[in-house]
C-alpha cells in the first residue's frame, strides 16, 4: 500500500512516515498544499493524510479539488482545530475520516488500516488469498503455510502482498519497489532480490518464480 503524508510540520511528518514505513507501507511525504495535489492527482496512492492548515492551498481546498476531480483515494484529515464546524467542513469537502492533533499514533495507525479496509471491501477485494496451502490475509497481516503461521517482516509481507495480489503474473521489480520502497528511495533496486530470496526461505523455494529480464511471479499451481 503507498501513502501519502500531506503536513506542513516536517518533524511530525517525518515521525508519522517513520512509523508508516516499520508498518509495511510505501510512504511519500510533502509539505504544501499545491504539491500535495499534484501528487495526490497522480492516482498512485492507497490513501491522503492531509493536514488542513497548509501553505499554498489549505487541505479543505485540496480535499474538494481532488473529488471534483473524481479521484475516490481515501483522505484522512489532520488539524489542530477542533470543533463541530471544522470537522463538519472537511467532511462535507469530501474527507473520510478526521483525526484532531495531538493525536495518539495508535490510533491513527488503526484509522488508516480502517479506511484501508473500508475501500477494499468498496472495490469487492477479499483481503484474504489462498493459492494451494499458502494463505495470506492482507487485512490481518498474516501469513499461514499449510496450518503453520509464517512470521515475516513488514518490507516482507509487502513484497509478498504485491505478488499474491498478482499471482500468476509477473510483477517487475520496479513495481515492486515502487509500491514497498517510498518514492525517494534511491538505494540498489536488487534490495528486492534480497528480500525474494528470504521470502523463499521463509516459505518454499518454488513458490516464488524469476521471470529473467521481466521480474517475479507467485506460483499458483501448488
Amino acid at each position: 500500500m503507498r501513502l501519502l503524508i500531506v503536513e506542513d510540520e516536517k518533524r511530525l511528518a517525518v515521525s508519522l512516515a517513520k512509523g508508516l514505513t516499520a508498518e509495511g507501507y510505501a510512504v511519500d511525504v510533502v509539505h504544501d498544499g499545491l504539491e500535495g495535489l499534484h501528487r495526490a492527482g497522480e492516482g498512485v496512492y492507497d490513501l491522503v493524510i492531509l493536514d488542513i492548515m497548509l501553505p499554498g492551498l489549505n487541505g479543505y481546498r485540496v480535499c474538494a479539488a481532488l473529488r471534483a476531480a473524481g479521484h475516490d483515494v481515501p483522505i484522512l484529515m489532520l488539524t489542530a482545530k477542533d470543533g463541530e464546524y471544522d470537522e463538519a467542513e472537511g467532511l462535507d469537502t469530501g474527507a473520510d475520516d478526521y483525526l484532531t492533533k495531538p493525536f495518539s499514533y495508535v490510533v491513527l495507525v488503526a484509522r488508516v488500516k480502517a479506511l484501508l479496509r473500508r475501500r477494499g471491501q468498496r472495490a469487492g477485494a477479499s483481503p484474504v488469498h489462498v493459492h494451494g496451502d499458502l494463505r495470506v490475509d492482507t487485512g490481518a497481516r498474516r501469513v499461514f503455510l499449510g496450518e503453520d503461521e509464517v512470521t515475516l517482516t513488514a518490507k516482507e509481507f509487502a513484497v509478498l502482498e504485491q505478488l499474491v495480489v498478482r499471482a500468476g503474473q509477473v510483477v517487475s521489480k520496479a513495481e515492486i519497489l515502487e509500491h514497498v520502497w517510498d518514492f525517494a528511495y534511491d538505494g540498489d533496486p536488487n534490495i528486492v532480490e534480497v528480500y525474494v530470496s528470504a521470502l523463499r526461505r521463509k516459505l518454499r523455494a518454488g513458490l516464488i518464480r524469476t521471470v529473467r529480464g521481466a521480474g517475479y511471479r507467485l506460483e499458483t499451481g501448488r
